[in-house]
């Protein structure tokens, strides 16, 4: 857990690591990885590099994501847990190419002992200030 600030007490914070993970896991081919990491309702909403906001139930995106085999490695910056529901501030790093990074707000919910991510807000690298990668 280098690196990572938690906030308050975070019981599950294994439990919600590894969920977060498998959604940047699901870029390697994993489809159902991301089924398993996301609650079927979950949305999006990203900001571009260019600051477009763009929308989406992530269900929409799962084939793409899966598919793109995009090298990518998650960057675990804060946790916060309180009872059943948690945020995860991840830098989802671009391994091949770092200027094109982003950083996301992950909203998660735990339902009869499972966690899932509810909401994803994300901003490109170039518009997430202090939280960006570091080359």
């Amino acid at each position: 857990m280098t690196n990572v600030t938690v906030v308050g007490d975070a019981p599950e914070i294994d439990e919600i690591k590894r969920v977060v993970q498998l959604y940047v896991d699901g870029f390697q081919g994993g489809r159902e990885k991301l089924e398993e990491a996301f609650h079927k309702d979950a949305w999006i909403f990203a900001v571009d590099a260019d600051g477009k906001l763009a929308t989406d139930l992530i269900s929409d995106r799962f084939e793409r994501w899966a598919a793109s085999h995009r090298k990518v490695t998650s960057r675990f910056i804060a946790v916060t847990q309180a009872g059943e529901v948690a945020s995860v501030l991840l830098g989802f790093d671009n391994s091949d190419n770092l200027a094109d990074s982003w950083v996301d707000v992950i909203a998660l919910v735990k339902v009869d002992g499972i966690w899932k991510i509810t909401n994803k807000t994300a901003a490109h690298s170039t518009r997430a200030a202090w939280a960006k990668p570091s080359s």
